[in-house]
């Protein structure tokens, strides 16, 4: 291991990756934001240590690390519901908590949502590549030679910032909420007259399960009613999938349906365009619940506006004023 190494990689957990706020200005060249699932556990993990908001941490999905500190650090775990336990011993999530050097962090069994934000007192301190430590792992780009976390990794850490502090605490009302039921509000696609009207109104009346096949490129569900298309004649550079349309691209959040089979939500990992047609985008004040959804938990997807879609931003940008000033009192 090597002698500048702050924390060492014991068990890597099931998909744990670096991640930031995501690098912006590339989508139309094929490189996605990536940046962590839950943006909002993400400013909030960050703060608590006194981290810049779009500090490097650590995304934890579904089942943690083990890692192991070679210096004394302070870090915070939020988001999902995954306790951690400092050399056996239960911590709380949401809270500032030291880490002696020489200690092991685990953590248990989620108990609830699907992914927890570990942010380190200075951040994790990989290379910024197209203005961004996130990981990338389709392109192999940012984070730790842009893959998930391997055991046997060694990480290295910037220096604390003046606000760091052991035991500055989240308070409830401004915690991540992971409830096992959620109501995800959608935005009309580009291409949702293309669905036969009783489909159009049945994607939005049914209850809808997350699949398997949920991770960071996109989240798919099952169970509802099939949707089908209205005939036509496929224009020339589309499929014969009824759902195909000439290439096009894709906003972050938007909903395709190949087939007419399965929806799939698009995530902050997901490919720029393709030919599929997007009957909705999930509005982007929502797409943290859908980073914290686990496979088999259910989902009702429900028609807005544009205007109560920029209202939500709002009130989400709001929400996250109020974290700040929480945290920095």
């Amino acid at each position: 291991m090597p002698l500048e190494a702050h924390i060492e990689v014991l068990k890597p957990g099931l998909a744990t990756s670096i991640q930031d706020r995501g690098r912006q200005g590339h989508y139309h060249l094929g490189i996605p934001p990536s940046g962590a699932l839950d943006q909002y556990a993400l400013a909030a993990a960050n703060l608590l240590v006194g981290n810049p908001e779009d500090a490097a941490v650590l995304e934890c999905t579904l089942l943690g690390p083990t890692l192991r500190f070679h210096r004394a650090a302070l870090i915070a775990v939020t988001g999902a519901a995954m306790v951690p336990r400092i050399d056996g011993v239960t911590q709380a999530c949401n809270v500032a908590l030291a880490v002696p050097a020489g200690a092991t962090l685990a953590f248990d069994f989620v108990q609830a949502g699907a992914r927890a934000c570990l942010a380190v007192a200075g951040g994790i301190d990989v290379p910024v590549v197209l203005g961004s430590r996130s990981t990338y792992t389709l392109g192999a780009i940012g984070g730790l030679q842009g893959r998930r976390l391997a055991a046997g990794d060694t990480l290295q850490l910037g220096e604390p910032g003046p606000g760091a502090r052991e035991g500055r605490s989240l308070p409830q009302a401004l915690a991540v909420d992971c409830p096992k039921s959620q109501t995800l509000r959608v935005v009309p696609g580009l291409y949702d007259h293309r669905l036969e009207p009783e489909s159009a109104t049945s994607f939005y009346e049914d209850g809808w399960v997350v699949t398997s096949e949920a991770d960071r490129i996109g989240y798919r569900f099952k169970q509802g009613r099939a949707l089908r298309f209205r005939e036509r004649e496929q224009p020339f550079g589309s499929g014969a999938d009824p759902s195909n349309i000439v290439d096009a691209c894709y906003p972050i959040g938007s909903i395709q349906v190949p087939a007419g089979v399965e929806p799939i939500i698009l995530h902050r990992d997901a490919v720029s365009g393709g030919g599929y047609a997007m009957i909705g985008t999930v509005i982007s004040a929502d797409m943290d619940k859908v980073g914290q959804m686990q496979p088999n938990q259910t989902a009702r997807f429900q028609r807005v506006t544009l205007q109560e879609a920029l209202d939500a931003r709002q009130a989400y940008r709001e929400r996250l004023q109020r974290l700040r000033e929480a945290l920095r009192s």
